[in-house]
């Protein structure tokens, strides 16, 4: 695997020196701080279930003061590379993933991005898209702490699927799509919930399994901006070849590093990401009396999900099976 990171690392470094040239050279020094962010933020798109831009948007529009819509734009852009990157060194190295997932929740999650990008973000603020997705965050993280008191076996893999199963997984899908349309990031949470909170999959299989399915909707949302919105220009453009050669190696190595964590270790790490997106979103997000009782209302329908999902006994794994699937 490392082999193939270098490999990556290097075409991605000569492509960008020499098609970006001088404006590649000069962006790196007028967007060092973007090229800095990016450094975190392409080790957690490739290792979590988080994707890059979780560390990329709440950073570029809290403390760079970003306008939203392009902190959105560049996200897209810049995972289209690294979680592309990371996604080439899953899949060559034969990484185990949840094909079904994949295959049941990909199209609906390209959908999903296609018309949030081009019919629902441009009707939400900043602010608002950052509470709704601290609120999704930190009602994950609540859940995964209750179903580890109350249902911690995990299953190595989906098992049949039924009618249910099938519009569960569609479902998570297009929600995770409309999702990133408007914050960049959400597929890869949305469809992590549902397998490992509802389904009782290891988190080490559906990490993976994340960032291959936020690659999917990161192209698709990229492709929207430039085929049919035609608004990567500008700054934009420039930020993201500030960020191309950082992503182009921090991701695959992002990816590495998780196959060679242990679930504890994968959740422990989610949730030190969690609570730092919470204390940012309270201390840096303006919050009027309309957006607080949005995000308090949020947090608890999230939550209420969640929890119910992390509960219901129809995917409870026996003692016997968790203990032998769980890493």
């Amino acid at each position: 695997m490392a082999r193939t990171n270098i490999a990556l690392g290097a075409i991605v470094f000569v492509a960008w020196l020499v098609l970006g040239g001088d404006r590649a050279l000069q962006a790196v020094a007028d967007h060092w701080q973007v090229s800095l962010t990016m450094v975190f933020g392409s080790l957690v798109g490739g290792g979590t279930s988080e994707g890059g831009g979780a560390i990329a948007f709440p950073v570029m529009t809290k403390v760079l003061a970003v306008p939203a819509p392009d902190a959105r734009l560049f996200t897209f852009a810049i995972q289209s590379v690294g979680m592309g990157a990371a996604t080439i060194t899953i899949v060559r190295n034969r990484v185990p993933l949840e094909w079904k997932a994949i295959r049941n929740g990909g199209p609906w999650a390209v959908l999903g991005v296609v018309v949030s990008s081009l019919a629902l973000a441009p009707r939400l603020d900043g602010p608002t898209v950052r509470l709704l997705f601290t609120a999704i965050l930190v009602s994950m993280g609540l859940a995964l702490l209750i179903s580890r008191r109350f249902a911690p076996g995990r299953r190595d893999r989906l098992g049949l699927l039924g009618p249910a199963e099938h519009a569960a997984l569609f479902g998570a899908g297009l929600v995770g799509g409309l999702l990133s349309g408007v914050a960049g990031v959400g597929e890869n949470t949305i469809m992590f919930a549902m397998l490992v909170l509802g389904f009782r999959v290891s988190e080490r299989l559906v990490t993976p399994t994340t960032v291959v399915l936020l690659t999917l909707v990161s192209w698709a949302g990229f492709a929207t901006h430039l085929v049919l919105m035609r608004d990567f220009a500008g700054p934009v453009v420039d930020m993201w070849l500030a960020a191309v050669p950082i992503v182009a190696i921090g991701a695959p190595t992002g990816a590495l590093i998780c196959t060679r964590m242990s679930r504890d270790t994968i959740v422990r790490v989610l949730y030190v990401l969690i609570s730092a997106e919470f204390v940012s979103t309270l201390l840096l997000v303006p919050m009027t009396g309309t957006r607080a009782t949005l995000f308090g209302l949020a947090i608890t329908l999230f939550s209420v999900l969640c929890v119910w999902l992390a509960t219901h006994p129809r995917y409870r794994v026996p003692k016997a099976e968790g203990a032998g699937t769980t890493p």
